[in-house]
């Protein structure tokens, strides 16, 4: 397991940015962007002075907490970068099989699944759930959805089935498909037209498909 931080440690870090107005030997409090400058006595944190990393206990004490003192008389506009690094607990951390979230996960951009896009789509097919979760299937010919052995419990995504230029292609399902009332997929079969089946894994081996949404255009 690998942490963000100085060391091996320490993670989540705050970075503290201060311009002197000139004559300080010590700071703390807000700084010039308003994060405030927090730290316990002892704590683990670099300290730079335009770009110049200070050695503690001899350029710099951090014996008060939240201050860093006994500077050398700061220089008006002297640029001071204080990085506190924070612990970080090993029970917040992911893993990377098997874990699970405690809360919601925000993302700042919109998160796509991977998809197979495959326009040329005949005969028996057996879908890789372990590399994509949604599928664009161009159908070229009848086709066979064979049992897959890679599907995972609570997978859920599409597969979009398009007829080519010819069209008339039926899709068969294999005994891990299933479908409401086992009524099979009956698809559109009119040349390039688009449809989609949502689907969902409940088990090993039960790949639970929806009703299909005919005819895109």
């Amino acid at each position: 397991m690998r942490y963000i931080g100085a060391d091996a440690n320490t993670a989540n870090n705050q970075v503290y940015t201060y311009t002197a107005a000139g004559g300080e030997t010590s700071i703390s409090g807000a700084d010039n962007g308003g994060s405030i400058l927090a730290f316990s006595s002892g704590a683990n944190l670099t300290v730079h002075l335009n770009g110049t990393l200070l050695t503690a206990g001899t350029d710099y004490d951090t014996n008060t907490a939240n201050t860093i003192d006994n500077l050398t008389a700061l220089s008006a506009s002297d640029s001071v970068v204080v990085t506190v690094y924070r612990l970080f607990n090993g029970s917040d951390a992911m893993p990377l099989v098997g874990g699970t979230f405690s809360g919601p996960v925000d993302f700042s951009n919109s998160v796509a699944g991977t998809t197979e896009v495959n326009a040329t789509v005949t005969g028996n097919v057996t879908l890789d759930f372990s590399r994509y979760q949604n599928f664009v299937l161009t159908l070229t010919g009848n086709t066979t959805l064979d049992n897959p052995t890679t599907e995972v419990i609570g997978q859920s995504g599409f597969i979009t089935f398009i007829q080519d230029s010819t069209g008339g292609y039926t899709v068969s399902l294999d005994t891990d498909y299933e479908t409401a009332g086992a009524a099979g997929l009956t698809l559109s079969s009119t040349a390039d037209t688009t449809d989609i089946v949502p689907y969902v894994v409940t088990a090993t081996g039960r790949i639970l498909l929806g009703a299909p949404q005919l005819a895109f255009a």
